[in-house]
């Protein structure tokens, strides 16, 4: 006989991993930061969606983010472990059985936690098998500094792991290569970046390059005709030497002679201003040649005198 005022009773609500009661979520709270509650989707897995695990967890991602920085050094990304620990964290979400019984933040974290060791292992300049030798390295430098009273040598540790000494030593380089500054944010001294040499010309080199470019342009202008034919065919224009034989009606073995001669010939022009003294000294310096030199030295230096002023006038005027 049923009993008036009460119907049959109903299915009980879930318990467990996929339920607490008729609550569609419950707090899950991450150990060692209370202050992080996740939201653990709790209802059937039907009415649970990838976008519900996702959305809720998205803090753990954060926590775990934070607990790995603590133990890496300065130069990682704090984004790109995030990028890494989201994708993950969706990765989780659709792979996830709620059948299984696992809550979804612990199976979760797992997932995030190995994207972001995958992560760091992408960055870093030093392969697993140096980073394993050397963290046997530093325990077995850590044990002989307490049984020694001191800092051990090189040697020391190489003998306490019966290896090469050769072999400590190629690891500690291995090491150093894969450390990462960086360049905007140095300790004592400031940015890196303001102490590092330089391949950009400071102005007085620039200065110097622009007074060396004039020189050669006024050594070649005023070259002998022919010297000047070569080296303005064969460097300016780059016209094959059979071309210049043809046009100077001379062998290719003479313009070959020619351009030697222009070259000597435009080192000292430009020497003779810029250093005298790395000029030679001609053997007969009375002799034909060593006036041609020495006239070709002063036509040089006119030149430069009358047009470099000038040019100077009409960038100014301009």
């Amino acid at each position: 006989m049923a009993r008036s005022g009460h119907g049959p009773p109903g299915p009980r609500s879930p318990v467990g991993p996929r339920g607490l009661g008729n609550q569609r979520f419950h707090q899950l709270c991450v150990k060692k930061d209370p202050s992080i509650c996740l939201v653990q989707p709790t209802d059937s897995p039907r009415d649970i969606t990838v976008d519900d695990l996702v959305t809720s967890n998205i803090p753990l991602v954060g926590h775990l983010v934070r607990e790995t920085l603590a133990r890496v050094p300065g130069h990682v990304d704090r984004d790109d472990l995030t990028s890494a620990g989201l994708t993950a964290l969706v990765q989780a979400a659709q792979a996830y059985d709620a059948e299984r019984g696992v809550p979804f933040a612990r199976y979760a974290a797992t997932r995030v936690r190995g994207a972001l060791l995958d992560e760091l292992r992408g960055v870093d300049w030093a392969t697993r098998g140096v980073r394993r030798r050397a963290r046997d390295l530093d325990e077995t430098r850590t044990r002989l500094t307490y049984s020694l009273g001191r800092t051990p040598t090189d040697k020391e540790v190489a003998g306490a792991l019966g290896m090469p000494l050769e072999e400590v030593l190629a690891n500690k380089e291995d090491i150093a290569r894969a450390q990462v500054l960086s360049l905007e944010a140095g300790e004592e001294q400031g940015s890196f970046a303001e102490v590092l040499p330089s391949r950009t010309p400071t102005p007085e080199q620039a200065l110097e390059h622009d007074e060396l470019l004039s020189y050669l342009g006024d050594a070649v202008a005023e070259l002998p005709a022919k010297l000047r034919i070569v080296v303005e065919g064969y460097f300016l224009a780059e016209r094959p030497m059979a071309e210049l034989a043809a046009e100077l009606g001379v062998s290719e073995s003479r313009v070959s002679q020619l351009r030697a001669e222009a070259m000597v010939l435009l080192r000292d022009g430009i020497n003779s201003q810029l250093d005298p003294h790395l000029v030679q000294r001609h053997e007969r310096p009375e002799g034909v040649a060593a006036r041609r030199r020495e006239a070709y030295y002063a036509a040089v230096a006119e030149r430069h005198a009358v047009v470099r002023p000038a040019a100077a006038r009409f960038a100014t005027s301009a």
